[in-house]
């Protein structure tokens, strides 16, 4: 039996816990929604600290991020056009969460994206993290930046901002938050004593292997390559393939060869 609204008001409420205990967030930051139906869904109100809330805190959006129900002194959060374009493009999603955890955003601030294959669990289950470019919180401008990133992944880095994750369900999009900022802290701290040692791509093509027998759900990168450069993503044999990106991802590709040639000095 599917759980009743009450119920998924408290596990985004218990959600927002772990978040907060995890460090993930500080003060009133980041935001959480469930997908009930096509044109309901449940989100955290903003203005609330994460770790704090109870049932009655949550409110109902429609899929334009309309207010449907929200209790006095409550509205839903402010970044909900976010939400609402992952749901909008990826009719798979049923949960989306942001947060600001600590070493991914350390990532996201540096513009350095989570691409480099040194753990098996996070190519198989995470695949890479690209960046979106910086928009300012609450406008269109973040999930216009987002758009592009997913049809071909499950967790972005909101340059100078945070990350964002999305899956199937609450839990899952939660856990791959955890994931997000788990690669980051391993990564930055392999840093600290020696360059990280990657995956060769027999290795890589190995896991994403194993990612496909075990029939995860999701979008993954190893399936199709969007970043030709290899800038945003693993060194897999796929980004050499013919299959190119959309017209539409030109943009993009041609904003994350800029940020490349900018790092090298060119």
């Amino acid at each position: 039996m599917a759980p009743n609204e009450y119920e998924i008001k408290k596990q985004i409420c218990e959600i927002g816990r772990r978040i907060y205990n995890r460090n993930m967030v500080a003060a009133n930051d980041g935001n959480i929604s469930v997908k009930l139906n096509d044109n309901e869904f449940l989100c955290t109100p903003t203005g609330v600290s994460k770790g704090f809330m109870t049932p009655e805190y949550i409110c109902k959006v429609d899929a334009q991020g309309n207010t449907i129900q929200a209790n006095k002194g409550f509205r839903p959060s402010s970044e909900i056009k976010m939400h609402m374009r992952v749901y909008q493009k990826r009719p798979d999603v049923g949960s989306v969460v942001h947060a600001h955890p600590t070493y991914a955003t350390a990532f996201a601030i540096a513009g350095i994206p989570l691409s480099q294959p040194i753990m098996p669990e996070a190519v198989i289950a995470l695949g890479c993290v690209p960046i979106a470019p910086y928009g300012t919180p609450s406008t269109t401008e973040i999930p216009d930046a987002v758009e592009p990133y997913l049809e071909y992944f499950d967790a972005v880095l909101l340059e100078n901002h945070g990350a964002l994750t999305w899956s199937g369900d609450l839990l899952s999009a939660y856990m791959k938050m955890e994931s997000v900022e788990f690669y980051a802290e391993l990564l930055w701290k392999a840093k600290q004593i020696g360059e990280p040692k990657e995956f060769n791509e027999a290795q890589i093509q190995r896991l994403y292997e194993i990612r496909r027998q075990m029939g995860l759900p999701g979008r993954h990168p190893a399936n199709v390559c969007v970043n030709k450069d290899k800038a945003n993503c693993h060194n897999c044999g796929n980004c050499g393939s013919s299959a190119a990106p959309a017209a539409n991802d030109a943009a993009l590709v041609s904003e994350i060869t800029k940020k490349v040639l900018a790092q090298l000095g060119k």
